[in-house]
């Protein structure tokens, strides 16, 4: 716990204060965002590991009777070689008509397995109760196997009621998301930050108005508008912002420390510092003795002096686990991180030393526990 206490802190240390990064690698579109979907489906062909609950066959009963079969009622059909399944997946903001996307396939009833089944055609609905897709009749892959002997002695791998079907669910209606607003008749695209912050939003305006002047506001510190220059064609939109996201900026770290308790990890933020201040780690026995002595003149030249009952006291300083060390102030994290692990804390004495530190006012960093 110590040594990944000290790895944790050390690893921070090789992490500059501010760094470049791509506007695109810390900013999203705004407008452009996937649309999740879902269906309730059936797998059949289950070798014995579906689910014996009324839902199922109450599903494929429902289907039988689409196809026109009236003959059969969900208690003939109650089998454990089906399962009611709920069939997920997302429609990305650029997928159209006809193209394909994945689906995730995972066991809504006590199915042991759904290994080797074959999914049923599910239509593939939006919040919005719409159909986007429609997922097509194809084989599960789980990359799991479960095995199970007659006492019950079973074994498994990985995670057999939940698969999935690569390129599962074909494309019915497409999801258009439009990055390009129009306002009167100024075009804008805005940058909505990852993690809002203004220093970096900032930064963000003015990298943009090095090459495109006067063409892009910080509105907040998670927006920057940036406005379309009018030499830029409709259409040609995608190439200009495409040289706007490859540009590199400073982006500015907060000085945050993330402590989880439960684990013992401890993530120091590269602009964390302390002021100077002074840290006990373990304890210190301070023991203080009192006793009366007699004091008897026994030297030469004392003439004069008499016998006396005097009080003496002993002070005695015993360091058991740990002392008082100053910490200087420090300005970045590796010598922060050299100062805390000079005194050999543990993770949780760490935990207590920054509580402390913040409740001293000496911590100038924000501290988040998880």
């Amino acid at each position: 716990m110590r040594t990944m206490a000290r790895l944790l802190l050390l690893v921070a240390c090789f992490l500059p204060a501010a760094r470049a990064a791509r506007i695109g690698d810390i900013c999203d579109i705004q407008g452009v965002r996937g649309n999740p979907l879902m269906g309730t489906g059936l797998v059949v062909g289950l070798n014995g590991t579906g689910d014996s609950a009324l839902p199922s066959a109450q599903l494929l009963t429902s289907l039988l009777r689409r196809e026109g079969d009236t003959t059969f009622t969900p208690a003939l059909l109650r089998s454990s070689n089906i399962a009611l399944v709920m069939v997920t997946t997302e429609l990305g903001p650029w997928d159209r008509e006809g193209g394909v996307i994945d689906i995730t396939i995972s066991s809504l009833g006590d199915a042991k397995s759904l290994q080797g089944g074959m999914l049923l055609a599910t239509e593939l609905k939006g919040l919005d109760g719409e159909v986007y897709a429609v997922a097509r009749v194809a084989s599960i892959s789980t990359s799991s196997w479960t095995v199970e002997g007659k006492t019950g002695t079973k074994a498994s791998k990985n995670h057999p009621t939940v698969g999935r079907i690569p390129s599962g669910a074909i494309v019915e209606r497409s999801e258009l998301s439009e990055f390009v607003q129009v306002i009167g008749s100024k075009r804008s695209i805005v940058l909505s930050l990852r993690q809002a912050n203004f220093t970096t939003a900032e930064r963000i305006r003015k990298a943009v108005s090095d090459q495109y002047p006067g063409m892009a506001i910080a509105e907040d510190p998670g927006s920057v508008r940036i406005f379309v220059p009018d030499d830029v064609a409709p259409g040609q939109e995608i190439t200009f912002l495409d040289g706007i996201v490859q540009t590199d900026v400073e982006v500015d770290v907060p000085a945050v420390v993330v402590i989880n308790e439960r684990t013992g990890t401890i993530v120091v933020g590269g602009n964390v510092t302390i002021k100077e201040t002074a840290v006990a780690q373990g304890s210190l026995v301070v023991k203080v003795k009192e006793q009366k002595n007699v004091s008897q003149p026994t030297t030469p030249f004392t003439e004069g002096a008499t016998t006396a009952v005097v009080d003496e006291t002993s002070l005695a300083i015993e360091e058991k686990e740990g002392a008082l060390i100053a910490l200087p102030k420090t300005v970045t994290v590796e010598e922060l991180a050299q100062a805390l692990n000079s005194i050999g804390a543990s993770p949780r004495d760490l935990i207590a030393i920054f509580d402390a530190l913040k409740r001293a006012g000496a911590l100038q960093a924000r501290l988040e526990m998880m």
